[in-house]
């Protein structure tokens, strides 16, 4: 069971990732930072941005002042679209380092797979890795096909991918092939906006652990060995959505969970979302 905010997921180079992380899309300027800041009191050690959200250097400096110690803390961002081929790539991440301060990035992801770079994209992630800039590379919304695209090239298999995941999307194939490839699979809009508070299921688990319905999707996540990155800015959201660490489902409750399925996205189809 996991038992602590701070406990880990070993990812397949043994790079060690936090279940729980906060995730920062949208927020901008002092709210960001004082979001991190907050996060960071609460006991979080994990924080996902992206260059596309504007906002690395206001959580850079979050994590700068802080006071926590650089190996307690596991950052992840994220390469844009437009960056996409091998050159923009490694002009992007030279960007992202400066803009966070940071050396060394924890875990760098190609933020959506587009149409057909994603492969020379990868490569430069490679070379960034045996570089030592990044402790470890990932995807963010590839879907099967495109995993095995990347694989089947006989380089280095993806360590995370980052999809759209939570009770009204399973994607079951995904986490199926993604477990079966020792891919940690990571969840954004774990709680798909707040579209899931009044769902009957998940009401009853709440009443009956002295939870919200937030909080039993966030632990369901974990029990399935997902990790999950909510996103807040309010202090007490962020305090509640850390606070998962001292029940545990069953798994017939599990098994509840899993059948509200509707395979509904808040977010595009990875293979809709194209640019020139």
């Amino acid at each position: 069971m996991t038992k602590h905010i701070t406990d880990c997921t070993i990812l397949n180079n043994g790079v060690t990732m936090p279940w729980l992380g906060i995730g920062t899309y949208k927020a901008k300027g002092k709210e960001v930072q004082q979001a991190v800041e907050t996060a960071l009191e609460v006991g979080y050690r994990s924080i996902d941005t992206a260059s596309v959200y504007g906002n690395e250097e206001e959580v850079g400096q979050a994590i700068a002042s802080s006071g926590v110690a650089r190996n307690e803390l596991f950052v992840t961002t994220k390469l844009w679209n437009d960056d996409q081929g091998f050159d923009s790539t490694l002009r992007a991440f030279e960007a992202s380092q400066k803009a966070l301060g940071l050396n060394v990035i924890d875990l760098y992801l190609i933020h959506w797979p587009g149409r057909d770079q994603y492969k020379e994209t990868w490569r430069a992630f490679e070379r960034l890795y045996s570089e030592g800039s990044v402790r470890a590379i990932g995807v963010s919304n590839f879907q099967v096909h495109h995993l095995r695209d990347l694989i089947d090239e006989g380089g280095t298999v993806p360590a995370v991918n980052q999809v759209e995941l939570h009770p009204g999307l399973i994607q079951q194939e995904l986490q199926d092939f993604c477990g079966e490839q020792g891919i940690q699979l990571e969840a954004w809009s774990p709680i798909m906006k707040g579209k899931l508070n009044q769902d009957s299921t998940l009401k009853g688990l709440a009443q009956k652990y002295g939870k919200t319905p937030a909080q039993i999707i966030l632990r369901w996540d974990i029990q399935n060995q997902i990790v999950t990155i909510p996103k807040s800015v309010t202090p007490e959201r962020i305090r509640e959505n850390a606070d998962i660490f001292d029940f545990e489902l069953t798994p017939d409750e599990l098994r509840q969970i899993d059948a509200l399925d509707a395979d509904k996205r808040t977010g595009p189809h990875p293979d809709q979302l194209f640019w020139d």
